[in-house]
């Protein structure tokens, strides 16, 4: 490469870094503690899953209405707005609130166990593991900061190909690899950091790539309600809204949507006027039955007053990669091994992160330059910082 190619690439990888870093070990540090949510929950006992025994609540137990009455009966003056299933236990939740199309903060989250019918209660929130989830996807800054840190995660790309662009630039004189024990402090670290840094360069690809579409969930999500919801709901006549206490059987209508999308099991189900439904309509979001199809959603559409079918359709491709991302992210596709893979490769790149920061804080006034100057003319040195 030509001197103005390769001090290109090192002022992209330079500023794309430096922005990104901070913001970037705050991700790493948070999520790492959100790769074992799971198992935290349990141990500190907040997690229902691993107490309650029976069959899936999405596959059976007591009817579905008189769950709904329950709710209602704890949470007088509120209406129902989304009940959730539990693939692994008997566990189902209810979301209630004052009106149908209430905010998030007005909304309680009620635990029943489906297979009794008994009342769990209503979910705690606000718990450390609830700050540190803020943290990891808004800063606590709602969606403005989704978007900032999505555009960080963008920059974190960046920074690794810019960085993959440069190394055989500046290591050309050197096997890959190359550990040079004889050099000062600063190259010694300069060599790990870009040996680990290549090393966990596939994971860190992953992780930035769907934290960067996860932050940007609210506009796919937006763009889904406006676009195919939209459709499924002007397929009917009438769209006033339906008053709760018209709601007909969700029983009925889960059985019809059942019917319509065999070997799928419903994940939760949105009551009418919600963001997640229309007006007069239940909506019952259905997942597969497969390891990569469990986190791909498939919405029905039914009538809440007569239980009737309106459509039922796949999700577009945009929304896909969403769903699919989410897990991804946390590696919650294999269980503990792959956990504790992710963990480890988190720490790797919290280390590759520091390092950078302090290579750049003691670098030598000059140094690049030259180096660049070296690399353009076919000098013979090492790679330096």
């Amino acid at each position: 490469m030509s001197r103005r190619t390769i001090r290109i690439w090192y002022l992209i990888h330079r500023w794309s870094s430096l922005v990104s870093t901070l913001f970037l070990l705050m991700l790493c540090v948070t999520g790492l503690p959100l790769i074992f949510h799971d198992e935290i929950d349990a141990t500190f006992g907040t997690d229902w899953e691993s107490r309650l025994a029976g069959n899936p609540s999405a596959t059976t137990g007591q009817p579905l209405d008189s769950i709904v009455a329950a709710a209602r009966d704890e949470r007088p003056g509120e209406v129902p707005l989304f009940i959730g299933f539990s693939q692994d236990s008997s566990l189902i939740t209810v979301t209630t609130g004052p009106t149908p199309d209430a905010p998030g903060e007005d909304m309680t989250l009620l635990y029943f166990d489906r297979l009794t019918g008994q009342s769990l209660g209503p979910v705690e929130e606000g718990g450390v593991m609830d700050v540190i989830l803020g943290l990891h996807t808004d800063m606590l800054l709602g969606f403005p900061g989704m978007i900032f840190l999505g555009v960080m995660g963008i920059l974190f790309i960046v920074a690794l190909v810019s960085g993959v662009v440069l190394y055989a630039p500046f290591m050309r004189r050197l096997r890959f690899g190359t550990l040079r024990q004889g050099r000062s402090r600063r190259v010694r670290t300069l060599d790990r950091h870009n040996l680990i840094g290549v090393a966990t360069l596939g994971w860190a690809l992953v992780v930035g790539g769907t934290g960067a579409i996860n932050a940007f969930a609210d506009p796919l999500v937006d763009g889904w309600r406006e676009g195919e919801l939209a459709a499924m709901i002007a397929q009917q006549s009438s769209t006033d809204p339906l008053a709760p206490e018209d709601y007909g059987s969700l029983d009925r209508a889960m059985a019809r949507a059942q019917a319509a999308l065999p070997g799928r099991s419903p994940q939760f189900v949105g009551f009418p006027g919600g963001a997640w439904s229309g007006p007069r309509h239940y909506a019952i979001f259905f997942q597969g039955d497969r390891p990569l199809t469990s986190h791909l959603l498939t919405p029905a559409l039914l009538e809440a007053d007569s239980g009737r079918l309106v459509d039922a359709r796949e999700m577009p491709g945009l929304n896909k990669a969403l769903m699919l991302s989410k897990p991804l992210h946390f590696g919650d596709y294999g269980g503990l091994a792959f956990k504790l893979l992710w963990a480890a490769l988190d720490l790797l790149t919290i280390w590759v992160l520091w390092t950078g920061l302090v290579l750049w804080m003691r670098r030598s006034p000059g140094r690049i330059e030259r180096r660049i100057d070296e690399i353009a003319t076919g000098g013979a040195r090492g790679a330096t910082a």
